[in-house]
Protein backbone atom coordinates (compact mmCIF):
# COMPACT_ATOMS: atom_id res chain seq x y z
CA UNK A 1 0.00 0.00 0.00
CA UNK A 2 1.03 3.40 -0.71
CA UNK A 3 0.28 7.44 0.34
CA UNK A 4 0.45 10.11 -2.12
CA UNK A 5 0.61 13.88 -1.39
CA UNK A 6 -0.17 15.80 -3.94
CA UNK A 7 1.87 19.78 -4.56
CA UNK A 8 2.58 21.44 -1.60
CA UNK A 9 4.65 24.42 -0.39
CA UNK A 10 8.38 23.23 0.35
CA UNK A 11 11.89 22.83 -0.45
CA UNK A 12 11.33 19.29 -1.83
CA UNK A 13 9.96 18.31 -5.26
CA UNK A 14 7.31 21.52 -4.81
CA UNK A 15 5.42 20.37 -8.27
CA UNK A 16 5.60 16.95 -8.00
CA UNK A 17 3.70 13.57 -6.35
CA UNK A 18 5.60 12.47 -3.11
CA UNK A 19 4.58 8.60 -2.58
CA UNK A 20 5.58 6.80 0.64
CA UNK A 21 4.56 3.36 2.19
CA UNK A 22 1.25 4.22 3.80
CA UNK A 23 1.82 0.12 5.38
CA UNK A 24 4.87 1.46 7.79
CA UNK A 25 3.82 4.99 8.85
CA UNK A 26 3.61 7.17 6.26
CA UNK A 27 1.55 10.12 7.09
CA UNK A 28 1.04 13.60 5.89
CA UNK A 29 3.20 14.79 8.26
CA UNK A 30 6.15 12.63 7.33
CA UNK A 31 5.60 13.64 3.75
CA UNK A 32 5.81 17.27 4.59
CA UNK A 33 8.94 16.04 6.88
CA UNK A 34 10.96 14.85 3.69
CA UNK A 35 10.01 17.95 1.77
CA UNK A 36 11.67 19.85 4.89
CA UNK A 37 14.79 17.73 4.08
CA UNK A 38 15.38 17.24 0.23
CA UNK A 39 18.26 15.29 -0.48
CA UNK A 40 21.69 16.85 -0.55
CA UNK A 41 22.70 18.03 -3.93
CA UNK A 42 25.18 15.16 -5.01
CA UNK A 43 25.42 12.86 -8.89
CA UNK A 44 23.30 10.04 -7.14
CA UNK A 45 20.66 12.88 -7.18
CA UNK A 46 18.52 12.99 -10.22
CA UNK A 47 15.18 15.03 -9.03
CA UNK A 48 12.90 11.57 -9.43
CA UNK A 49 13.43 10.46 -5.42
CA UNK A 50 10.82 9.02 -3.43
CA UNK A 51 10.49 7.74 0.06
CA UNK A 52 11.11 4.88 1.63
CA UNK A 53 11.52 3.68 5.00
CA UNK A 54 14.44 1.12 6.46
CA UNK A 55 12.57 -2.09 7.32
CA UNK A 56 15.66 -4.07 8.63
CA UNK A 57 19.21 -4.19 7.49
CA UNK A 58 20.38 -7.50 6.38
CA UNK A 59 24.41 -8.05 6.00
CA UNK A 60 25.14 -6.49 2.81
CA UNK A 61 21.91 -5.06 2.03
CA UNK A 62 19.21 -3.03 3.37
CA UNK A 63 15.27 -3.97 3.26
CA UNK A 64 13.48 -1.17 2.74
CA UNK A 65 9.73 -0.15 2.02
CA UNK A 66 9.40 2.41 -0.95
CA UNK A 67 6.10 3.04 -2.53
CA UNK A 68 6.40 -0.16 -4.72
CA UNK A 69 6.98 -2.54 -2.07
CA UNK A 70 9.84 -3.73 0.02
CA UNK A 71 12.84 -4.26 -1.73
CA UNK A 72 16.97 -5.38 -0.89
CA UNK A 73 18.80 -1.91 -1.50
CA UNK A 74 23.18 -1.19 -1.09
CA UNK A 75 23.46 0.94 1.80
CA UNK A 76 24.35 4.52 0.88
CA UNK A 77 27.43 5.39 -0.44
CA UNK A 78 28.11 8.57 1.95
CA UNK A 79 26.41 9.66 5.10
CA UNK A 80 25.11 8.41 8.34
CA UNK A 81 24.55 4.64 8.39
CA UNK A 82 20.89 3.62 8.04
CA UNK A 83 19.26 1.81 10.94
CA UNK A 84 15.62 0.25 11.21
CA UNK A 85 13.04 3.12 11.26
CA UNK A 86 14.95 5.75 9.23
CA UNK A 87 13.24 7.51 6.72
CA UNK A 88 15.17 7.44 3.61
CA UNK A 89 15.59 9.16 0.17
CA UNK A 90 14.99 6.09 -2.34
CA UNK A 91 16.73 6.35 -6.00
CA UNK A 92 19.55 5.30 -8.03
CA UNK A 93 23.61 5.22 -6.85
CA UNK A 94 26.68 6.26 -9.64
CA UNK A 95 26.24 2.53 -11.41
CA UNK A 96 22.34 2.97 -11.95
CA UNK A 97 20.89 0.58 -9.57
CA UNK A 98 18.29 1.19 -7.28
CA UNK A 99 19.75 2.60 -3.33
CA UNK A 100 19.53 4.13 -0.76
CA UNK A 101 20.95 7.41 -1.64
CA UNK A 102 20.78 9.65 1.87
CA UNK A 103 19.14 9.22 5.18
CA UNK A 104 17.22 11.80 6.69
CA UNK A 105 17.63 13.36 10.04
CA UNK A 106 16.18 11.37 13.18
CA UNK A 107 13.19 12.72 15.14
CA UNK A 108 14.09 10.17 17.86
CA UNK A 109 17.02 8.27 18.77
CA UNK A 110 17.05 4.80 20.92
CA UNK A 111 20.22 3.90 21.81
CA UNK A 112 22.94 2.03 24.02
CA UNK A 113 26.52 2.02 25.10
CA UNK A 114 27.94 -1.00 22.89
CA UNK A 115 28.05 -3.95 24.76
CA UNK A 116 32.12 -3.87 24.82
CA UNK A 117 32.84 -3.04 28.51
CA UNK A 118 35.83 -0.79 26.69
CA UNK A 119 33.32 0.72 24.40
CA UNK A 120 33.22 4.48 24.28
CA UNK A 121 30.60 3.93 20.84
CA UNK A 122 26.65 4.44 20.97
CA UNK A 123 24.84 0.97 19.08
CA UNK A 124 21.50 2.91 17.46
CA UNK A 125 18.58 0.55 17.84
CA UNK A 126 16.21 2.51 16.29
CA UNK A 127 15.10 5.60 14.51
CA UNK A 128 11.95 7.47 14.42
CA UNK A 129 10.03 5.72 16.78
CA UNK A 130 6.79 7.40 18.62
CA UNK A 131 6.41 5.07 22.20
CA UNK A 132 9.11 2.43 23.77
CA UNK A 133 7.13 -0.13 25.19
CA UNK A 134 9.30 -1.65 28.05
CA UNK A 135 8.20 -5.62 28.46
CA UNK A 136 7.98 -6.32 31.54
CA UNK A 137 6.94 -10.28 31.69
CA UNK A 138 4.95 -11.65 34.77
CA UNK A 139 6.37 -14.85 34.99
CA UNK A 140 9.36 -13.77 36.49
CA UNK A 141 10.33 -11.80 39.45
CA UNK A 142 10.82 -8.02 38.98
CA UNK A 143 14.07 -6.32 38.45
CA UNK A 144 13.04 -2.80 39.82
CA UNK A 145 16.79 -1.76 38.10
CA UNK A 146 16.66 -2.99 35.04
CA UNK A 147 12.98 -1.17 34.75
CA UNK A 148 14.41 2.29 35.67
CA UNK A 149 18.01 1.27 33.51
CA UNK A 150 15.62 0.48 30.53
CA UNK A 151 13.03 3.49 31.18
CA UNK A 152 15.91 5.95 31.37
CA UNK A 153 16.97 4.97 27.65
CA UNK A 154 13.27 5.48 26.62
CA UNK A 155 12.57 8.75 28.10
CA UNK A 156 16.42 9.96 26.60
CA UNK A 157 15.21 8.63 23.34
CA UNK A 158 12.45 11.47 22.48
CA UNK A 159 10.04 8.84 22.63
CA UNK A 160 6.83 8.17 25.19
CA UNK A 161 7.87 5.65 27.51
CA UNK A 162 5.30 2.94 27.97
CA UNK A 163 5.31 0.30 30.14
CA UNK A 164 3.82 -3.26 29.12
CA UNK A 165 3.07 -6.25 31.44
CA UNK A 166 3.05 -9.29 29.46
CA UNK A 167 1.68 -12.98 30.52
CA UNK A 168 -0.76 -12.28 32.86
CA UNK A 169 -2.21 -15.29 32.38
CA UNK A 170 0.50 -16.47 34.23
CA UNK A 171 0.60 -15.60 37.18
CA UNK A 172 -1.59 -15.86 40.22
CA UNK A 173 -0.44 -12.28 41.88
CA UNK A 174 -1.00 -9.99 38.79
CA UNK A 175 -2.24 -6.87 41.27
CA UNK A 176 0.73 -7.11 43.42
CA UNK A 177 3.13 -7.43 40.33
CA UNK A 178 1.52 -4.03 38.56
CA UNK A 179 1.64 -2.62 41.85
CA UNK A 180 5.07 -3.21 42.06
CA UNK A 181 5.80 -2.13 38.85
CA UNK A 182 3.81 1.26 38.96
CA UNK A 183 5.28 1.89 41.77
CA UNK A 184 9.09 1.39 40.10
CA UNK A 185 7.58 2.94 36.67
CA UNK A 186 7.97 6.46 38.21
CA UNK A 187 4.33 7.69 36.71
CA UNK A 188 5.07 6.24 33.20
CA UNK A 189 1.70 4.31 31.76
CA UNK A 190 1.48 0.86 32.73
CA UNK A 191 -0.52 -1.33 30.72
CA UNK A 192 -0.80 -5.25 31.14
CA UNK A 193 -1.45 -7.93 28.68
CA UNK A 194 -1.86 -11.99 27.39
CA UNK A 195 -1.42 -12.52 24.02
CA UNK A 196 -2.83 -15.87 24.91
CA UNK A 197 -5.76 -14.32 25.92
CA UNK A 198 -5.95 -11.25 24.10
CA UNK A 199 -6.47 -9.45 27.09
CA UNK A 200 -5.41 -5.58 27.23
CA UNK A 201 -4.08 -5.19 23.38
CA UNK A 202 -7.07 -2.79 22.61
CA UNK A 203 -6.09 -0.77 25.76
CA UNK A 204 -1.99 -0.67 24.35
CA UNK A 205 -2.85 0.24 21.04
CA UNK A 206 -4.61 3.46 22.64
CA UNK A 207 -1.43 4.58 23.57
CA UNK A 208 0.72 4.81 19.56
CA UNK A 209 -0.81 7.45 17.35
CA UNK A 210 -2.08 6.59 14.41
CA UNK A 211 0.60 6.02 12.11
CA UNK A 212 2.59 5.85 14.87
CA UNK A 213 5.63 3.26 15.77
CA UNK A 214 6.14 1.23 18.89
CA UNK A 215 9.52 -0.63 19.79
CA UNK A 216 9.24 -3.05 22.04
CA UNK A 217 12.22 -3.57 24.35
CA UNK A 218 12.78 -6.58 27.28
CA UNK A 219 14.82 -9.67 27.95
CA UNK A 220 14.90 -13.04 26.11
CA UNK A 221 11.81 -14.99 26.67
CA UNK A 222 9.41 -11.85 27.75
CA UNK A 223 6.62 -12.46 25.35
CA UNK A 224 7.73 -9.65 22.79
CA UNK A 225 6.94 -12.22 19.99
CA UNK A 226 3.84 -13.68 20.90
CA UNK A 227 2.39 -9.69 21.49
CA UNK A 228 3.52 -9.12 18.23
CA UNK A 229 1.81 -11.88 16.43
CA UNK A 230 -1.37 -11.25 18.72
CA UNK A 231 -1.18 -7.46 17.39
CA UNK A 232 -0.90 -8.74 14.10
CA UNK A 233 -3.38 -11.26 13.61
CA UNK A 234 -0.70 -13.45 12.44
CA UNK A 235 1.89 -15.47 13.09
CA UNK A 236 4.88 -13.16 11.90
CA UNK A 237 7.61 -14.05 14.33
CA UNK A 238 8.54 -17.30 15.64
CA UNK A 239 8.00 -18.11 19.29
CA UNK A 240 9.88 -20.47 21.46
CA UNK A 241 9.85 -21.83 25.25
CA UNK A 242 10.92 -20.52 28.16
CA UNK A 243 12.82 -22.11 30.53
CA UNK A 244 10.94 -22.92 33.88
CA UNK A 245 14.20 -23.04 36.16
CA UNK A 246 15.31 -19.29 35.21
CA UNK A 247 12.44 -18.03 33.02
CA UNK A 248 15.05 -17.39 30.33
CA UNK A 249 14.47 -18.05 27.02
CA UNK A 250 16.00 -18.26 23.74
CA UNK A 251 16.52 -15.58 21.21
CA UNK A 252 13.76 -16.07 18.41
CA UNK A 253 14.19 -12.91 16.75
CA UNK A 254 17.55 -12.26 15.73
CA UNK A 255 17.09 -8.65 14.49
CA UNK A 256 14.90 -5.12 14.41
CA UNK A 257 12.47 -5.26 11.90
CA UNK A 258 9.41 -3.61 11.49
CA UNK A 259 5.91 -5.11 11.30
CA UNK A 260 2.92 -3.07 10.28
CA UNK A 261 -0.06 -3.72 12.38
CA UNK A 262 -3.68 -3.50 11.03
CA UNK A 263 -4.79 0.24 11.57
CA UNK A 264 -1.57 2.06 10.14
CA UNK A 265 -0.06 1.71 13.31
CA UNK A 266 4.15 -0.20 12.68
CA UNK A 267 5.83 -2.39 15.47
CA UNK A 268 9.78 -2.50 15.93
CA UNK A 269 10.73 -5.99 17.39
CA UNK A 270 13.94 -5.92 19.18
CA UNK A 271 16.14 -9.07 19.92
CA UNK A 272 16.50 -9.79 23.93
CA UNK A 273 18.62 -7.49 25.38
CA UNK A 274 20.47 -9.20 28.83
CA UNK A 275 22.13 -5.69 29.35
CA UNK A 276 21.55 -2.00 28.56
CA UNK A 277 24.33 0.50 28.62
CA UNK A 278 23.18 3.68 28.94
CA UNK A 279 24.75 6.54 26.40
CA UNK A 280 24.71 10.03 27.06
CA UNK A 281 21.61 9.77 28.62
CA UNK A 282 21.18 12.44 30.85
CA UNK A 283 18.34 14.04 30.29
CA UNK A 284 16.61 10.52 30.39
CA UNK A 285 18.16 10.08 33.89
CA UNK A 286 16.58 13.44 34.64
CA UNK A 287 13.41 12.38 33.59
CA UNK A 288 13.10 9.21 35.32
CA UNK A 289 14.56 10.46 38.58
CA UNK A 290 12.25 13.68 38.61
CA UNK A 291 11.53 13.10 42.36
CA UNK A 292 15.42 13.10 42.93
CA UNK A 293 15.91 16.34 40.71
CA UNK A 294 13.40 18.00 42.92
CA UNK A 295 14.65 17.11 46.02
CA UNK A 296 17.96 18.94 44.69
CA UNK A 297 16.62 22.09 44.71
CA UNK A 298 15.92 21.80 48.08
CA UNK A 299 19.43 21.31 49.73
CA UNK A 300 20.77 23.95 51.43
CA UNK A 301 23.53 24.16 49.55
CA UNK A 302 23.85 24.48 46.02
CA UNK A 303 26.74 22.06 45.49
CA UNK A 304 25.43 19.64 47.98
CA UNK A 305 26.54 16.08 47.33
CA UNK A 306 23.86 15.06 49.10
CA UNK A 307 26.19 12.47 51.60
CA UNK A 308 26.82 14.28 54.77
CA UNK A 309 26.14 18.20 54.35
CA UNK A 310 23.47 19.95 56.66
CA UNK A 311 20.61 20.61 55.11
CA UNK A 312 20.38 17.88 52.62
CA UNK A 313 16.48 17.57 51.57
CA UNK A 314 17.92 14.12 50.15
CA UNK A 315 19.04 12.67 53.29
CA UNK A 316 15.88 13.85 54.90
CA UNK A 317 13.86 12.29 52.60
CA UNK A 318 15.75 8.73 52.87
CA UNK A 319 15.38 9.27 56.81
CA UNK A 320 11.93 9.79 57.29
CA UNK A 321 11.16 6.84 54.28
CA UNK A 322 9.46 9.50 51.14
CA UNK A 323 12.55 8.37 49.21
CA UNK A 324 13.36 4.41 48.99
CA UNK A 325 17.54 3.61 49.70
CA UNK A 326 17.23 1.68 46.53
CA UNK A 327 15.58 4.24 44.37
CA UNK A 328 18.76 6.87 45.55
CA UNK A 329 21.55 3.91 44.83
CA UNK A 330 20.35 3.10 41.68
CA UNK A 331 20.41 6.75 40.56
CA UNK A 332 23.77 6.85 42.15
CA UNK A 333 24.67 3.79 40.31
CA UNK A 334 23.23 4.92 36.96
CA UNK A 335 24.61 8.70 37.17
CA UNK A 336 28.07 7.18 37.67
CA UNK A 337 27.93 5.20 35.19
CA UNK A 338 27.22 8.44 32.73
CA UNK A 339 30.09 9.98 34.44
CA UNK A 340 32.43 7.32 33.89
CA UNK A 341 31.65 7.10 30.53
CA UNK A 342 32.19 10.59 29.85
CA UNK A 343 35.45 10.75 31.08
CA UNK A 344 36.35 8.20 28.81
CA UNK A 345 35.06 10.19 25.96
CA UNK A 346 36.74 13.33 27.15
CA UNK A 347 40.05 11.27 27.47
CA UNK A 348 39.64 9.64 24.27
CA UNK A 349 38.27 13.44 22.82
CA UNK A 350 42.46 14.39 24.55
CA UNK A 351 43.82 11.24 22.61
CA UNK A 352 42.44 12.46 19.34
CA UNK A 353 42.96 16.19 19.56
CA UNK A 354 47.11 15.82 20.76
CA UNK A 355 47.08 13.07 17.65
CA UNK A 356 45.72 15.90 15.34
CA UNK A 357 47.93 18.36 16.99
CA UNK A 358 51.12 16.19 17.25
CA UNK A 359 50.49 15.93 12.92
CA UNK A 360 50.04 19.17 12.32
CA UNK A 361 53.06 20.35 14.04
CA UNK A 362 55.37 17.59 12.07
CA UNK A 363 53.41 18.71 9.04
CA UNK A 364 54.27 22.43 9.70
CA UNK A 365 57.98 21.35 10.60
CA UNK A 366 58.37 19.57 7.10
CA UNK A 367 56.68 22.49 5.73
CA UNK A 368 58.79 24.92 6.76
CA UNK A 369 62.23 23.18 6.49
CA UNK A 370 61.29 22.51 2.55
CA UNK A 371 60.45 26.07 2.24
CA UNK A 372 63.48 27.20 3.85
CA UNK A 373 65.65 24.62 1.61
CA UNK A 374 63.35 25.74 -1.44
CA UNK A 375 64.16 29.11 -0.53
CA UNK A 376 68.11 28.99 0.05
CA UNK A 377 68.91 26.80 -3.18
CA UNK A 378 66.23 29.23 -5.14
CA UNK A 379 68.35 32.16 -4.15
CA UNK A 380 71.51 30.49 -4.69
CA UNK A 381 70.29 30.10 -8.30
CA UNK A 382 69.21 33.26 -8.20
CA UNK A 383 72.71 34.64 -6.95
CA UNK A 384 74.62 32.09 -9.62
CA UNK A 385 72.44 33.55 -12.58
CA UNK A 386 72.83 37.00 -11.99
CA UNK A 387 76.63 36.53 -11.71
CA UNK A 388 76.57 34.65 -14.98
CA UNK A 389 74.49 37.80 -16.44
CA UNK A 390 77.15 40.51 -15.14
CA UNK A 391 80.48 38.53 -15.53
Amino acid sequence: MKTTFGPAEGPATPNTILEGPADYGFTPETGEYFRAHPPSDHDEVRGDETAGRVVRLDRNRVLVAGPSGLSHLPYPSHGPAPVTGDWVWLGRNRAGEPAVVEVLPRRTSLGRKRALAASIEEQVLGANIDVVGVVVPMDRPLSPNRLERTLVAAWDSGATPLVIITKADLAELADDVVGQVMLHAAGVEVVTTSAEQSDGLDELMLHIPAGGTVALLGPSGAGKSSLINALAGRDVQETGRVRAGDGKGRHTTTSRELVPLPGGAVLMDTPGVRGFGLFDAENGLQEMFADLEELFGLCRFADCAHDREPGCAVQAALADGRVELRHWESYRKLQNELAALARKQDAAARRAYQREWHQNIVRAGLSQRAAERYRHEGGELRGKGRNRKTG
